[in-house]
């Protein structure tokens, strides 16, 4: 009985594979090394812990990216994420380097990753020179963000358009033409953000990143 069960619970979990596959889904991370990503800007350290990809602060780095290799334009981004409460981090989409080097400074939209109550799931214009792109009357603090938590994201970016949900709750559906214009096409990029010279080090951990290019 107990090999029938074990049996059993392998084809379902091939059947959810397939069905993924199907789908058009496509993981990111393969949850073994950092094969697809490339680390841009900045001195934090990334690895990989038990399946999960933990980036590390580094005091006196700027902000710091691991990108994956490949560009997306529309797509649906699903992630699990656990940040300490002293950080704040953040995911890049469609986002591109100055001089397309991965020492020019990454700049695009980015999705925020913060403790809360704060603005995490609002869309952050990172070195872009507008700050946020979410309008500052919608940039309320939300509590959906769980402290100290593994918190589920969705992202999906079609044309202009940009919505957000953390933990199954919608945080963003912003229209942006003019992001769209200067960002249409980029790649995923995880934050590692700077650090003050006595703090530190903060930790930041990303699983199940997932994505589904649309048509």
């Amino acid at each position: 009985m107990r090999k029938m069960s074990l049996a059993i619970g392998l084809m379902m979990i091939g059947f959810a594979a397939t069905a993924q596959a199907e789908e058009g889904w496509v993981d990111l991370f393969n949850g073994k090394d950092l094969t697809g990503w490339t680390q841009k800007n900045g001195t934090a350290t990334y690895e990989v812990k038990d399946g999960t990809i933990v980036g590390t602060t580094k005091t006196g780095s700027p902000n710091s990216f691991l990108c994956t290799d490949k560009l997306y334009g529309d797509f649906e981004l699903e992630f699990d994420v656990k940040c300490d409460d002293k950080l704040n981090s953040g995911v890049q989409i469609r986002s591109q380097t100055k001089g397309n080097t991965n020492e020019g400074r990454v700049n695009g939209p980015q999705v925020e990753i913060e403790a809360g109550p704060a603005e995490a799931g609002y869309v952050y214009g990172e070195a872009t020179g507008r700050g946020w792109l979410t309008p500052k009357e919608r940039l309320k603090p939300t509590d959906h963000f769980k402290n100290g938590e593994w918190n589920h994201y969705r992202v999906v970016a079609k044309g202009p358009r940009i919505q957000t949900w953390i933990n199954g709750a919608e945080i963003e559906d912003l229209t942006d033409e003019e992001i769209y214009k200067t960002h249409p096409k980029g790649f995923i990029g995880l934050q590692v953000h700077g650090i003050g010279k006595n703090a530190g080090p903060y930790h930041v951990a990303w699983k199940n990143i997932k994505l589904k290019e649309l048509d």
